[in-house]
Formats: structure tokens, C-alpha cells, sequence
């Protein structure tokens, strides 16, 4: 067994910590299903949410699983690739946007505050953007190492669930181009308008993303490779942040598009590393879907929503206490003294 723990001292840790990733209780899962088909009510009837209800039980280990303490994380971070003029609105409105959410303004403050989420927002370094990946690798081993620790330190080991959100200008040509590396297809396959392209926007994101892929073909053969030459620091912190919750076996709910593309290099690595994370919610953005399919997952809201910062996600908590008080508070059978046919 792995002593690896974070923050971790090499850029390699990563591989070596996939290893030794804790997995899902079957019999905690078992127990939750065997209660579910007791309750007053068909077996299968509430659909996804009798699924949710399960899937929190294996990973808190849990007959009934709890939702104690809910958090929610916010990581930021600016791109080179705006040298490039594929984004609407100028770099400056990260940095505007972060203080928004400190002070309580976003549409992600309200969500965390009427689901009951404690709310958090690391800014990583936005004096200095990425590398333009169309140049030279976005990241340096190190700088990618330092983020996805940074996203790791976010993480409180006594979350019963954590949600992840991002904000970046520029991240959804970042998002399409990990999940263009990882998943392969043409960069049009992947490209949407984000927070507002309009046609010639999108075909700058299209070009833009070839000509990295084209550069750097010799270092896309791994999930780390990717990582480094195409994304971005909140990209590598939402890695960090994903890893440092399977540890804790803390169940995860990504955002929409960018948030789950952030995390595709960990599946390029092993796919059973997203085991324990769930998808707020279906993006408009058009390589969402086909990024759900790739990876054999589906989004609990579809309500044509592309804000980021997590919004999604949050919203998706409500459905998950849905899920977890039918399950912890509906009466069986027995007790209840219905007869189950």
C-alpha cells in the first residue's frame, strides 16, 4: 500500500496514488438497495433517485448515508490561450467575477446558500495566466503539480459531499481541447460558444485547438501529458480536488461541461478514478454530451443551463437530499403495516 498522501512531491505521485484509490462498499451498497425494495413504494419506482441513494451508501459506507456537511469549491485561474482572441469577454473579468463570488453576488452564492452549502473560492495565481498552448506547454510540470496540490488543500476531510465549480475566461476552449486530446475526433466535435462566441469565435477555438494538438503530439500520449500541455491551473486543481476527496471517500458532483472536462486526464489515467463523482447537470455546450457518453456517465438536471461555477452542481444537491430523505425516511412495509403484495 501507497503511503502517498498530499501534498504530493512529484508530478508522477498522481499515477502512483490511482493505484491505491479506495473503492465503493458492495456491501453498503447491497444494504441500500435490500432497504429500498422494502420501502412503501414498488421496488424501482423513484428511478434515479433510489440509484443516488445506493451510490451514497457504497461510498460513505453507510446503510443510510448523511449529508452533514456540504461543500462547495470554486477554483480560478486565467490562459494564455486568450492571446489567441477566443474569448468575448476580456481576462480581467476573472479576477472581477472572483471577487463576485467572496462577496456573495454570483448565482452560485445564492444556490449554496438555499441548498445549505458552505462555499469557498481559490483564485490560483490569475497575475499569472497559463502559457498560450498553441506556443509551448500550458503548464510546466510543477506549476501543474502545485494546482492540483492547491485543489487538494481545498478539500475538508469532514465534507459528506463536495461540489466543484470553476471560473476562467477563456476555460471552455481549455475544456474542449483536454477533452479533444483525451477522447480524440475532430476539434469541431468538442467546440461550443461557452460564454458567448459567435461563429467566427467558435472557428478561432477550432484552429486554435489543432494547431496544440499538432504541437504537441509527442506528449499526449498519458493523462499528465494532456494535462500539462492543454490545460489550465483550475483544471489541475479540480483534478487535485477530486483525488483528494476519493481518498477521504467524499462523493463528488462536477458542474457542466468545463468542470468535467477538467477531470477527463484522470480518466485518460483510469477510468474507475471518477467512480465516486456524480454530473450536476448537462450543459448546452454541444461536447458535453458527447463527453457523458465517452465517459459512460449522466447528468442528474438537464435544465439548459451554461453558467459554470458550479451552479449546476449546486442545484443537483437538492436532488440528492431528495434521494437521501425518501431513503433514510420513508417507512418499509413492515413498519408501516401495508401489505407488500
Amino acid at each position: 500500500m501507497s503511503n502517498l498522501t498530499f501534498p504530493l512531491g512529484t508530478l508522477s505521485d498522481v499515477d502512483r496514488l490511482i493505484k491505491h484509490l479506495p473503492a465503493t462498499n458492495d456491501a453498503f451498497r447491497q444494504a441500500a438497495r435490500a432497504r429500498q425494495d422494502t420501502l412503501t413504494k414498488p421496488p424501482g419506482s423513484l428511478g434515479r433517485l433510489e440509484d443516488l441513494a445506493v451510490f451514497m451508501a457504497g461510498w460513505q459506507e453507510q446503510e443510510k448515508p448523511q449529508l452533514a456537511h456540504a461543500q462547495a469549491v470554486v477554483l480560478a485561474g486565467n490562459h494564455g490561450i486568450c492571446a489567441q482572441k477566443v474569448n468575448p469577454f476580456p481576462q480581467e473579468v476573472t479576477a472581477q467575477m472572483v471577487q463576485n463570488f467572496k462577496a456573495g453576488g454570483a448565482a452560485i452564492n445564492q444556490l449554496c446558500k438555499v441548498n445549505g452549502v458552505d462555499l469557498s473560492v481559490v483564485d490560483i495565481e490569475l497575475d499569472r495566466p497559463t502559457t498560450d498552448f498553441t506556443e509551448a506547454a500550458a503548464m510546466s510540470d510543477q506549476d501543474c503539480l502545485d494546482a492540483i496540490n492547491i485543489g487538494a488543500a481545498a478539500v475538508s476531510s469532514n465534507s459528506s459531499i463536495l461540489i466543484l465549480g470553476e471560473m476562467g475566461i477563456g476555460n471552455s476552449t481549455i475544456a474542449a481541447a483536454l477533452a479533444n486530446a483525451v477522447f480524440g475526433g475532430d476539434a469541431t466535435d468538442w467546440v461550443g460558444p461557452g460564454t458567448g462566441s459567435d461563429e467566427d469565435g467558435v472557428r478561432r477555438k477550432v484552429d486554435v485547438i489543432e494547431r496544440g494538438l499538432a504541437r504537441h503530439s509527442s506528449s499526449l500520449g498519458n493523462g499528465l501529458g494532456i494535462l500539462t500541455a492543454m490545460g489550465g491551473r483550475e483544471q489541475a486543481a479540480i483534478c487535485g480536488a477530486v483525488l483528494a476527496a476519493r481518498m477521504a471517500r467524499i462523493p463528488v458532483i462536477l458542474d457542466g461541461f468545463i468542470c468535467t472536462a477538467s477531470v477527463a486526464p484522470l480518466y485518460a489515467l483510469e477510468p474507475a478514478t471518477l467512480d465516486h463523482c456524480l454530473i450536476g447537470h448537462l450543459s448546452t455546450e454541444p461536447g458535453h454530451q458527447r463527453l457523458l457518453r465517452a465517459m459512460g456517465k449522466s447528468a442528474i438536471l438537464n435544465f439548459d443551463m451554461r453558467l459554470g461555477e458550479g451552479s449546476g452542481a449546486a442545484l443537483a444537491l437538492g436532488i440528492l437530499r431528495s434521494a437521501l430523505a425518501c431513503h433514510n425516511g420513508m417507512s418499509t412495509f413492515a413498519d408501516a403495516g401495508v401489505a407488500s403484495g
